[in-house]
């Protein structure tokens, strides 16, 4: 059996507040999860069904490029399977260089245009309601479609914080610039990091309403709180801390696009590349099928058996509010799963409590006896993830 503490007063209204943004906004502008990493465990195959979290799509169209038998792409929130459905849309109606400047530079100024013209009639009609209203967050001259949406306000306040760190704004451009982990070690150890851990920038990570932005909801912000005696701020800290100090910067298009705001040809997730974004276009995104509901919902309307799962961090809050939910959701996935299935998700926690406590169903017994995890696997690729904001990274099979 699953226990759960009740959560406090102060827990009830930080969940109420990110309900009520989650449930007007898109979140997530672009993917926040490593698909090179991804694509390292998972082995994709021709034969492959894949389901994944939609995210912001941009990892649904990495796996694409294998050449998947099928992706089925599914989120609750119908403003993130509409920014897929806008770029699968740009894939089969623009030329790489405008789909580039939107989606790569995140400024077009004659997109509004294009969005009438080609883009429009491709949508469904819960995109195009979304779209018609917010077309405009590719135009701006001085802005960027990745200033918008809840991550994109964040990164927005950041440039706006940067303008009054000059020195740090300069520190941390220069950082970028570098070519070699020595040179680049060297501006973030003496330049950067003496510079931008002050205590506004401490105090605004340890507040949940920074964290519901990045669609962080607070029992993931409690399960890190748990893990690292300095809390949230501190687990950030480590974080960018490692991913400046042994990771090249300039291969690391997640953190660039939300210093930067926007992406550059030479870094930039695959679907960016000329070479790529052809491959989908003439055929490699036929693959993709979107669906907004739950992962419950969807296996339980199905009679599709899916090989492969990517389940992004979504189990962390549902272990803690919905744990039937969470049972129920791994019964259909365990009975949709292929015999050759694979798992994979991420936690705020390395070691999230449910992988030892859940119990499936009277069927199938508990979680750990239905799966056949591999630790080594996991640890060995972790430190490869260029996000690095994810404390517990599992994968598993199931169990023989």
């Amino acid at each position: 059996m699953l226990v759960t503490t009740k959560p406090s007063l102060a827990d009830r209204f930080d969940q109420k507040v990110f309900d009520a943004i989650y449930s007007r906004a898109l979140v997530y502008n672009t993917c926040w999860e490593d698909p090179a990493v991804d694509r390292l465990v998972l082995n994709i195959g021709p034969d492959d069904r894949i389901l994944v979290i939609t995210s912001a799509g941009c990892n649904v169209l990495d796996y694409a490029l294998v050449g998947p038998a099928a992706i089925h792409a599914v989120d609750a929130n119908p403003r993130q399977n509409a920014l897929l459905e806008l770029k699968l849309a740009g894939i089969r109606r623009l030329e790489f260089e405008d789909f580039f400047a939107a989606f790569g530079h995140g400024h077009h100024p004659g997109f509004e245009r294009l969005y009438r013209r080609e883009l429009r009639a491709e949508l469904s009609p819960f995109a195009q309601a979304f779209w018609d209203k917010r077309v405009r967050w590719f135009g701006h001259p001085r802005g960027s479609f990745y200033f918008h949406g809840l991550s994109g306000i964040v990164a927005k306040s950041f440039h706006a914080y940067l303008r009054v760190r000059p020195r740090l704004a300069a520190s941390i451009s220069e950082l970028f610039e570098t070519r070699s982990l020595d040179d680049q070690r060297h501006v973030y150890e003496t330049r950067v990091q003496p510079l931008i851990w002050s205590p506004t920038i401490n105090w605004t990570l340890s507040r949940q309403l920074t964290m519901s932005m990045l669609g962080v909801p607070h029992p993931q912000r409690k399960e890190v709180q748990e893990q690292h005696e300095r809390g949230v701020a501190g687990f950030v800290r480590e974080s960018i801390d490692y991913v400046f100090r042994q990771l090249p910067v300039w291969t690391n298009y997640f953190w660039a696009v939300y210093v930067n705001g926007r992406y550059t040809p030479d870094c930039c997730p695959e679907y960016l590349k000329p070479n790529n974004f052809t491959a989908l276009k003439q055929g490699r995104a036929d693959c993709i099928e979107l669906h907004t509901s739950t992962v419950s919902e969807l296996l339980a309307s199905s009679q599709q058996r899916f090989s492969k799962y990517v389940l992004l961090d979504h189990m962390d809050w549902m272990s803690s509010y919905a744990p039937q939910a969470l049972a129920e959701e791994w019964a259909l996935i365990l009975e949709r799963a292929r015999a050759d299935a694979r798992i994979i998700f991420r936690s705020a926690h390395a070691a999230p409590s449910y992988l030892q406590d859940l119990e499936v169903s009277p069927a199938h017994g508990g979680l750990r006896d239905c799966l056949q995890f591999h630790p080594e696997l996991a640890a060995q690729m972790q430190p490869l993830d260029r996000v690095h904001t994810y404390a517990g990274f599992h994968i598993a099979d199931l169990a023989a």
